[in-house]
């Protein structure tokens, strides 16, 4: 049986968007050589406890074997559309030669292990026989390892390649001509295998149990000095009636490499004052790694490609919103087409009334209709618009993110004041916590819930980041509506921001304590707990230079904010302050690190933002030098990392941290 998968011309998609006040340094997948540890062999279908290679929205992934196993292959796959995502393999594409005619393997033995940006890489040799395997992504369908053999001598090779090993209740392989096909049980997906040689050659396949073999029909001939090339694809359909594109094997390894530079190159403009430029650009190719490894393509209720948060934490295999608004700010810069959809995923699913869910997955029946997110969306779509100068990806979300934004005072404003509170669909203190992003914030302790419609609750809360939020998306709206030419909203928008900025410095800020507070509702109290929300108003310019200088002084106490590794959620010397357990209530999260160092510089405090945005990069363990993953968030006073690894806001936090064109407020290099 021939192939299925037929030739097709593979362009690379992703172009990279560098700001262009100066030309990025070129940098190469060889410079990134294992940023991460990608080695392991599950244990279980389950086992998360080591990396796992994705690219290209790719819904499987690879690993190398664990430092040790010097067999052929690759450990895998593991696919991560099934459930919350499991290992449906132990090896992928191991191999097995034998001159022609012989009896006994060839021994190939371990020469090096690698992985690069874009691919795992292995090397193998015996006498006159060197073979070096690569794994990389075609497309978001298709995995393909590249088996490159070369001989001192002519001579003749039975080739054979092996996989499957893992036990799964209701999972299993068929074997037809020369494809392999492993069906799951309760689920439409299928994942298929093949030998891909020259025309005159095909596959023979065989299955025992979990176990599978497919071999050429006839051998293989290698001629002295002159390589021969070899596939073994893997296809995952998620539904088996979808028909995948077809592949050019040709050119399919050239797309990745440039592709691959492409991104690369982006990290070029990667610095920081006072930290060397190998180290920062180190970081950010590692954070591009991660955001790509933690892209995912558009299946099932999934209408377009976004990026998950982390593949290493099971409850994370959907797109979250304000996630979403942080990736797609980053992603801007090297992967725009990536950043429009990441944006377009979450408005898919945007209500009549103008709510955007909290997130959505592959089957919409899990999507969370309770709360939403903090408005990010349009600082985004602006983000992406002065990354890639794409008018019409503004003019077609312009509408939409009115209708969100607008969906805040309808929905969200109480007391019709101007000023929103978060809060739920279904009226629990829980739900309207998870809106703020912030769900077990110290601020929220004391909250009561008030009605405002049918699936319309507030929080008893005005919350000042909030407010700034909201202040910020009017500046921007105001900003795409001049671009496209829409003067008159421009102006309202630009009136309703000063309503707001003003509101926010009058209601919000304590001149006596120097920090924005929340406000309770229907009473001049404040809630005056010292958070990371405190900074916000910097972040968004509501502030006055007055009120900014006051709220300096406190983020750049030791005692408070300016920890080894700053800016903590919560004030290091608050009774409540946790910062190994506490979730939001002490420990780092880089988003809003991130926005602290921004307000400093929005200020022109960039002496002190520099110093701040230096200790973020060093003291995070072992992600500057070693090979340690994102982390969900850190210990303020230590740099361990916590929660989830391979955490898609920190690498995008990060990204924009050290780009010097990304953010308002970064810094403008000569």
């Amino acid at each position: 049986m021939r192939p299925l998968i037929k030739p097709l011309i593979l362009a690379a998609t992703m172009i990279t968007a560098c700001g262009a006040y100066a030309a990025p340094a070129k940098q190469s997948a060889a410079q990134y050589q294992d940023l991460l540890d990608f080695h392991g062999t599950p244990r279980t279908a389950a086992d998360r406890s080591f990396n796992i290679f994705f690219d290209m929205g790719a819904w499987q992934g690879y690993s190398l074997p664990r430092a040790g196993d010097v067999g052929t292959g690759f450990s895998g796959p593991f696919v991560h559309s099934l459930g919350s995502g499991q290992w449906v393999g132990l090896r992928f594409a191991a191999l097995a030669l034998r001159d022609a005619g012989g009896k006994q393997d060839i021994a190939l033995r371990e020469v090096a292990s690698h992985a690069v940006p874009g691919a795992l890489e292995r090397r193998f040799a015996a006498d006159d026989l060197d073979v070096r395997q690569t794994l990389f992504f075609a497309d978001s369908w298709h995995a393909l390892v590249r088996i490159e053999l070369s001989a001192g001598k002519s001579r003749d090779i039975d080739l054979a390649v092996s996989g499957g090993g893992m036990s799964l209740a209701g999972s299993h392989l068929d074997g037809n001509g020369d494809v392999v096909t492993q069906h799951f049980a309760k689920a439409s997906s299928t994942l298929t295998t093949q030998l891909h040689a020259d025309s005159a050659m095909t596959g023979r396949a065989t299955v025992s149990g979990n176990d599978y073999r497919i071999a050429l029909d006839k051998p293989l001939h290698l001629d002295a000095g002159k390589p021969v090339t070899l596939y073994v694809v893997q296809t995952l359909r998620y539904d088996a009636q979808a028909e995948p594109p077809a592949v050019d094997y040709a050119r399919a390894w050239d797309a990745n490499r440039a592709r691959w530079a492409a991104y690369l190159t982006s990290t070029g403009v990667s610095r920081l004052a006072g930290l060397s430029d190998d180290v920062a650009r180190r970081v950010a190719a590692k954070a591009v790694v991660t955001l790509i490894g933690n892209w995912r393509a558009a299946r099932g209720d999934l209408h377009h490609d976004g990026v998950i948060p982390a593949y290493s934490n099971p409850d994370f295999n959907g797109f979250w919103a304000w996630d979403s608004w942080k990736h797609a700010a980053a992603l801007a810069w090297f992967a725009p087409t990536l950043a429009r959809d990441q944006i377009r995923a979450m408005f898919d699913y945007q209500a009549a009334d103008g709510m955007v869910p909290d997130c959505v997955f592959l089957n919409r029946a899990d999507d969370n209709w309770r709360d939403s997110k903090p408005p990010l969306a349009t600082w985004a779509v602006w983000e992406i618009y002065r990354a890639t100068g794409d008018r019409a990806f503004l003019a077609e979300m312009y509408d939409k993110l009115v209708r969100y934004h607008r969906w805040w005072f309808t929905a969200r404003d109480h007391d019709r004041n101007g000023l929103a509170e978060y809060g739920a669909t279904d009226g629990t203190a829980i739900a309207a916590k998870w809106e703020s992003g912030m769900d077990n914030a110290v601020r929220f302790d004391g909250v009561a819930m008030l009605k405002n419609g049918e699936h319309a609750w507030s929080m008893d809360q005005e919350s000042v980041d909030l407010n700034a939020y909201l202040y910020r998306e009017a500046l921007d709206l105001g900003r795409i509506a001049a671009t496209l030419g829409k003067p008159q909203d421009q102006a309202a928008w630009q009136a309703q921001a000063a309503a707001t900025k003003s509101a926010i410095q009058s209601r919000m800020y304590d001149a006596k304590r120097g920090w924005f507070f929340d406000a309770k509702l229907g009473k001049p109290d404040l809630v005056r707990v010292y958070g990371s929300e405190g900074w916000t108003p910097l972040w968004a310019g509501v502030a006055t230079a007055a009120q900014a200088a006051a709220v300096e002084k406190t983020m750049m106490d030791a005692r408070k904010f300016a920890t080894a590794m700053p800016f903590p959620t919560l004030s290091a010397d608050d009774p409540h302050f946790s910062p190994v357990k506490g979730y939001w209530r002490g420990p780092v999260w880089m988003d809003q690190s991130l926005f602290g160092v921004e307000a400093l510089r929005r200020y022109g405090y960039h002496a002190e933002a520099d110093a701040m945005a230096r200790r973020l990069v060093l003291n995070a363990n072992g992600l500057a030098k070693g090979q340690a993953t994102f982390r969900e968030n850190y210990d303020p006073l230590t740099g361990l990392g916590y929660q989830s690894q391979n955490f898609s806001w920190s690498a995008a936090s990060y990204l924009l941290l050290l780009r010097a064109d990304a953010g308002e407020s970064g810094r403008r290099l000569p």
